[in-house]
């Protein structure tokens, strides 16, 4: 009886060992922070690259339209326009075949340089998020359309001020 005793006696302090929660604080809170800590770092890392490429693509349309409102010429403007656009774009770091630009102009569409008209460019893309999967049949991998529109008008003198 005396041996039976203590091994009742080794299990009833075996199981408040087990029953015993000191020090898995620490564990708990390495699992769960580490768990919620990488959708939040990845959350930080796309919004980041989408601001990036939304802060672009207004710059582009921006200085477009700009640079055709001003310019002395449509031909002239167009290719300002040209080529603030893939400055901004390289800047954004987009590369400027995902990006599709739409010019407008008003009131005549073949001739941006009319006075008092109006410019509306238009600059549509789509950012690719950060470590997303480029396989399952996806042609770029997953990604966020972001738009911007800039108007300009035209000054009533026409072309540069």
């Amino acid at each position: 009886m005396h041996r039976s005793n203590r091994s009742a006696d080794a299990a009833r302090r075996a199981r408040r060992r087990l029953a015993d929660d000191a020090g898995s604080a620490s564990v708990e809170f390495l699992s769960v922070g580490v768990l919620l800590l990488v959708p939040l770092v990845y959350l930080v890392l796309a919004l980041g690259q989408i601001q990036h490429a939304v802060l672009g693509i207004e710059g582009a349309a921006r200085h477009a339209a700009r640079a055709i409102a001003q310019s002395d010429g449509h031909d002239a403007g167009l290719a300002l326009a040209d080529r603030a656009l893939l400055v901004a774009m390289a800047d954004a770091e987009l590369p400027p075949d995902a990006v599709r630009v739409t010019i407008l102009c008003a009131p005549d569409r073949a001739a941006c340089d009319t006075a008092r008209g109006t410019v509306t460019v238009q600059v549509d893309a789509t950012v690719p998020l950060p470590l997303a999967p480029r396989f399952l049949g996806l042609d770029g991998g997953l990604g966020v359309p972001v738009s911007a529109r800039a108007v300009q008008p035209v000054s009533a003198f026409g072309g540069a001020p």
